[in-house]
């Protein structure tokens, strides 16, 4: 029989800084192990604490972007367990007075997988959230056969838990929560949440009942996901795996479980402890902190939500739902879009050549857009000479494919280089009435109604023509003389 599903994502996600948490040794990826750590971060005896304000500048930030509160005290608490990659044996984190309280994240319907748009359930609908607190990230495990080695580089980074309440109710909303989220805070630079770097990792919890009156079901947790897409398949079997256990009668209990991916299901690991298990007290290393000060200097910095931008790109420049979406969804991009604009050009069309063409060439490269090669103003001016009709699209596609391997060559000398250039307006005139009267049949034809053959005599001035010139221009003069 069917269930009602009811999930709720705890999502870790560092932050950007310099710096960890507590100590002032470097954040990085993929440096050699254990090369940036120090007496704090390796939780050595009579080592102290010092908080990091960018991170919770930064926490803050994030808070304003979703539409939380934050108290005017906020203060750290430990929560204590032992686990290899935990040097101290316990967790500086916030328990009671995090930084940030409610708020929300609304799921763009873009984001949800490509196969489930169409069957979206609530559209526009937000996601509320509990919580976000700021704690540290702990080491990283790399577990061999018969041993497991501790790279302790990423301990003690500065690690948002962005909290949602029990509002998710499928593995496609999952989905696109995630990926909403993501976008808003790579929107804000408080982190680039790359899940195949570890900055961003999610705890999944499921439970099922029969009926919406009846209470949730037992809480079952899937621990440190790191890809979006295999969120979504670890939710789609634990559903069917709790399902059918229910319909055996089989009763669920409080447990975390892993995902394996190659599997495809999960595997039980322990039954769940409860807050009390951790034994959180106030940190007396550190004290608590005012916010007010804090969030006067961070609220200036509250970007435009990804949604604000497209509405904002849709109603200034004219460029469909579609296009918004896509060209607000990276704040890289939208910049990007935003330099190349020119009032010469309709927003459309630029708004078409970087997503038709300029992504796609990217993508094929591996890069982000970040990375680009040719600068926005290059690109403005070769939309500039294909919106004046020197280039006809086939053309400025030919032109674009140099410039990406030369950008620092300028559009129109590599359009000279290929010889597509406009041809002098006497001549052109001159090369049409020659196409005009060497083939009388065809233009009789085209005056009956068979426009096709338009493209005939447009190839014959091509081919006569000592330039390339625009075909579309060709072909305008030839309808204007003959229609």
């Amino acid at each position: 029989m069917p269930y009602l599903v009811t999930i709720g994502l705890e999502v870790h996600c560092q932050v950007k800084t310099r710096t960890k948490m507590f100590c002032s040794c470097r954040t990085s990826f993929g440096d050699e192990p254990n090369t940036h750590t120090c007496p704090v971060c390796l939780g050595l005896p009579g080592a102290l604490p010092v908080l990091n304000q960018a991170a919770i500048e930064k926490t803050m930030l994030a808070g304003l972007m979703v539409g939380c509160s934050t108290p005017e005290i906020s203060k750290w608490d430990r929560k204590n367990y032992f686990y290899p990659d935990m040097p101290k044996n316990y967790q500086t984190t916030q328990m009671d007075l995090p930084l940030c309280i409610g708020g929300g994240v609304p799921l763009y319907d873009h984001c949800y997988p490509t196969d489930h748009r169409k069957q979206i359930a609530n559209p526009n609908k937000e996601v509320k959230l509990n919580r976000i607190h700021l704690e540290e990230d702990v080491a990283k495990s790399t577990h061999l056969g018969n041993s497991s080695l501790i790279d302790f580089n990423r301990a003690g980074t500065p690690l948002m838990e962005i909290v949602s309440e029990p509002d998710l109710e499928s593995a496609e909303e999952a989905f696109a929560y995630l990926r909403s989220l993501q976008m808003i805070l790579q929107q804000g630079d408080i982190s680039d949440a790359d899940m195949e770097k570890g900055q961003l990792r999610c705890d999944v919890n499921i439970s099922l009942r029969k009926n919406a009156s009846d209470p949730l079901g037992p809480k079952v947790e899937l621990k440190n996901l790191n890809s979006i897409s295999a969120i979504r398949r670890a939710i789609h079997f634990e559903i069917e795996r709790q399902s059918e256990d229910l319909d055996r009668g089989i009763l669920q209990i409080q447990s975390t479980r892993r995902w394996d991916d190659d599997r495809g299901e999960t595997q039980l690991m322990r039954t769940k402890e409860d807050a009390h298990d951790y034994r959180y007290f106030s940190c007396p290393d550190l004290l608590p902190i005012r916010t007010a000060p804090l969030l006067e200097k961070v609220r200036p910095l509250v970007p435009e939500l990804p949604h604000e931008l497209a509405a904002r790109f849709e109603k200034d420049f004219g460029v469909t739902a579609y296009d918004a979406s896509v060209l607000s969804s990276d704040r890289h991009l939208a910049r990007y879009f935003e330099a190349t604009l020119a009032p010469s050009i309709p927003g459309k069309k630029v708004a078409n050549f970087i997503i038709n063409n300029l992504l796609g060439t990217l993508n094929e490269q591996g890069i982000g857009i970040d990375a680009c090669p040719v600068a926005p103003e290059k690109l403005r001016a070769l939309l500039v000479l294909m919106e004046n009709g020197t280039l006809a699209a086939n053309q400025a596609r030919e032109v674009f494919a140099v410039l990406y391997e030369s950008p620092e060559k300028d559009p129109a000398a590599i359009a000279d280089s290929l010889g597509f250039k406009a041809a002098d307006a006497g001549e052109l005139e001159a090369l049409v009435d020659q196409a005009i009267a060497n083939n009388p049949s065809e233009v009789e034809a085209v005056k009956a109604g068979n426009e096709k053959l338009l493209n005939f005599l447009t190839g014959q001035v091509m081919k006569a023509a000592s330039t390339k010139p625009n075909p579309k221009q060709v072909t305008e003069l030839l309808r204007a003389r003959l229609m």
